[in-house]
């Protein structure tokens, strides 16, 4: 029977929401505050879903350990007081939205997991914003 299990993370980024497309007046327009130059910082929570069947020799749908420290390796360790815009080069020709970066996070983690398991994410850019990608 189909399972999903859910791991828990928080790290803390910053970024800039800008189109180099655009004028600094449009990006203003559009981009508000979180256009800064200087840019801003979110404490995100990220909830990582694994749906799957449940090992009946194990009884988990994966070892929540195991996923724990894929997570902390591939994405805390990667992600945590960094700037987005600068310093990672998953941003460097995408804009560094909440939505883009759930993806990003998407793609590091799927090749980490079994392939019979679906995965979904959920980053929490604040309290009251957040985007689900994925299964």
């Amino acid at each position: 029977m189909k399972t999903t299990i859910c791991r828990e993370a928080h790290f803390n980024a910053c970024h800039r929401m800008h189109n180099p497309n655009w004028s600094d007046q449009k990006n203003k327009e559009i981009f508000g505050i979180c256009n800064n130059a200087n840019y801003h910082g979110h404490n995100f929570r990220l909830i990582v879903k694994i749906t799957g069947e449940i090992n009946p020799e194990t009884g988990y749908v994966m070892d929540m350990k195991v996923l724990g420290t894929i997570i902390k390796n591939e994405i805390e360790d990667r992600f945590d007081h960094k700037n987005l815009n600068l310093d990672c080069p998953e941003f460097k020709d995408k804009i560094a939205s909440t939505e883009n970066f759930a993806w990003v996070i998407y793609g590091i983690l799927k090749p980490l997991l079994p392939k019979e398991h679906l995965l979904a994410i959920i980053l929490y850019e604040t309290d009251k914003n957040y985007v689900e990608v994925g299964e």
